[in-house]
């Protein structure tokens, strides 16, 4: 175990550097932050190439474990001092332990539409917490992957990790442009569900299939047209007050559970 107290030393300044889509792209790696999420990770067999942790943090047994995981995988463990993991992480309070993972493989070959019966899909998600909520909701109701299509933020960034409250590392992730994931859906079973206003049935009585893959857009604009066309079912959910729309991943979260409850 090193001990590192001074910010501008080369490593603290790589950590920081992953904190940029840039430069994580560019070292295949990114940060995740807190005991409890990279307990989950370990659980589910990632461990951090590099354990980082705060001088004087008090002990946990869930540590201990980590990081004799983590030494047991020829990984790296530091120590780093509170200003620096703050500078790390970006937070004036910052977790007493982030770690440095590999970034997963996001092709569509991960998504294995017999593994479940529900699967979601955002479209040009911009908001990191959003999509990390849309990870989350994904673990929530057992589904099969989120797919990302087109523009959306980085999986991979801290917001987005943080959001996941460690889905990231239990759902399968693919990332594809519009067309790529249209002939890969097509080319097998699945009926794609959109959130939409046009010709829409309500929610709660529309006829799911399984495989179900349900879409949701934009936070601003929602789905393009030409895209909701396509869909061979689309959905609204009533709004009962003045408000005309749902955040875009609590609106995948109410899809998700209604579709789930018709298909089982």
């Amino acid at each position: 175990m090193r001990l590192i107290t001074g910010l501008s030393n080369p490593t603290i300044k790589y950590l920081r550097s992953l904190r940029d889509k840039k430069h994580r792209r560019r070292e295949g790696r990114f940060l995740a932050e807190g005991l409890r999420l990279l307990t989950d990770a370990r659980e589910t067999g990632h461990l951090p190439d590099m354990l980082v942790m705060a001088e004087g943090r008090d002990p946990h047994p869930l540590l201990d474990t980590l990081i004799e995981a983590v030494e047991a995988a020829n990984g790296d463990v530091i120590e780093v001092s509170e200003a620096a993991l703050s500078k790390i992480t970006g937070k004036d309070n910052p977790q007493a332990v982030c770690g440095v993972f590999a970034e997963f493989d996001t092709g569509l070959d991960r998504i294995d539409r017999s593994s479940a019966p529900l699967f979601l899909v955002a479209q040009a998600m911009r908001d990191p917490g959003n999509l990390g909520t849309m990870l989350r909701t994904a673990d929530a109701v057992g589904a099969g992957g989120l797919i990302l299509v087109d523009d959306c933020a980085d999986p991979f960034s801290v917001e987005a990790v943080r959001a996941s409250m460690g889905a990231v590392f239990t759902v399968p992730l693919a990332q594809a442009r519009w067309d790529e994931f249209q002939g890969w859906l097509r080319s097998g079973e699945g009926q794609l569900v959109a959130a939409s206003l046009r010709e829409p049935h309500d929610y709660r009585e529309a006829p799911y299939v399984a495989p179900c893959f349900v879409m949701v857009g934009n936070e601003s604009r929602g789905l393009p047209e030409e895209y909701e066309v396509e869909c061979d079912l689309r959905v609204t959910i009533p709004m009962l007050g003045r408000a005309d729309s749902l955040n875009a991943s609590i609106a995948g979260a109410v899809l998700a559970y209604e579709a789930l409850a018709k298909l089982r």
